[in-house]
């Protein structure tokens, strides 16, 4: 008889959920009872094949036995931000500016025109997340989702030297997916969840996160529909840095604004939905020669500001 006061460990041990609807769950992303208690009902609904009312009562099941959806106080939500870690970017700069470093369970959002530097980073990150912790890494495994065939192996290669890490060795951490359309990319975040299953993944990154969602949906009559898409990508994204407590590191383009006669003219593709979505906002410009402006522009609790950063051969790092 099985004790009603010991918590479920696997989802199979929650109420209403059999070893079918558990493999039918595991398929479309949902490992663990922490991914549950943070489902939607109706997306839950879908991935099972199951009525909204069941998934729902799974949900409050799961969210009981994960100990989440209560109010917690100040000094206690203080004390669970003790595990966040910050990912170095290369730059002593920019980290200072970003509060130490790219931030675990939050996404941090870089954005600019082309060649303004978005690539590196990412590339400087992938190689930096396999550093230990007291090299500024995370002491694990990247996932890159490239939707503009930008990932080059040999650029990991040239940054892993510059660090003194073994090249291949290095890319062997870095597990990149090529997304072909905008449906493709959103499955990557949930196929995501599976691969954790056998690395220890720390940081995952989308370059660029808005690229095929603006091919796509062209026009005001599909602007809604791609908003709402956009959200919920975004949020798929940051459930999977809160679960794991990996970085979450987007690149975005940026649009010409014409009502805009003075200051810059230039905002990011997304509106509003990627704004509020990004913990952290970073916007980047080219300078002279190798030299990069970044930009804080937002944060929930750093102020703005902006320094100079260097793009070499070597990577990324103080001007």
């Amino acid at each position: 008889m099985p004790d009603k006061n010991k918590k479920p460990k696997e989802i199979e041990d929650l109420p209403g959920v059999g070893e079918a609807i558990a493999e039918k769950l595991r398929e479309a992303g949902y490992i663990d009872i922490m991914s549950l208690a943070v489902a939607s009902p109706k997306d839950v609904a879908d991935a099972a094949e199951i009525g909204e009312n069941v998934a729902a009562k799974i949900i409050i099941n799961a969210r009981k036995a994960a100990d989440i959806g209560n109010f917690e106080s100040g000094d206690e939500i203080l004390e669970k931000r003790k595990v966040i870690k910050r990912l170095t970017t290369g730059s002593k700069a920019l980290d200072e500016l970003l509060g130490g470093g790219v931030e675990t369970a939050a996404i941090t959002e870089f954005f600019g025109e082309f060649a303004s530097g978005k690539t590196q980073i990412m590339h400087q990150l992938s190689v930096n997340a396999t550093l230990p912790y007291d090299k500024g890494g995370l002491e694990g495994h990247t996932l890159f989702i490239d939707t503009e065939n930008t990932f080059r192996p040999e650029r990991i290669v040239q940054m892993a030297k510059a660090l003194g890490l073994d090249p291949m060795e290095t890319l062997k951490k870095i597990h990149v997916a090529r997304a072909y359309n905008s449906s493709h990319q959103i499955l990557l975040v949930e196929k995501a969840y599976e691969l954790t299953e056998k690395y220890p993944v720390r940081l995952l990154i989308v370059d660029s996160l808005t690229a095929h969602f603006r091919a796509e949906y062209t026009g005001r009559g599909t602007l809604a529909e791609r908003q709402q898409l956009l959200n919920k990508h975004m949020h798929d994204l940051l459930r999977f840095g809160d679960i794991y407590n990996a970085a979450i590191a987007v690149t975005n383009q940026v649009a010409a604004r014409p009502d805009v006669f003075f200051g810059d003219p230039t905002t990011s593709v997304g509106g509003n939905i990627v704004g509020h979505a990004s913990t952290y906002r970073v916007y980047l410009r080219k300078s002279k020669g190798g030299k990069r402006i970044a930009r804080l522009i937002d944060s929930p609790h750093l102020p703005e500001g902006e320094v100079i950063i260097n793009v070499t051969e070597n990577g990324i790092t103080d001007a």
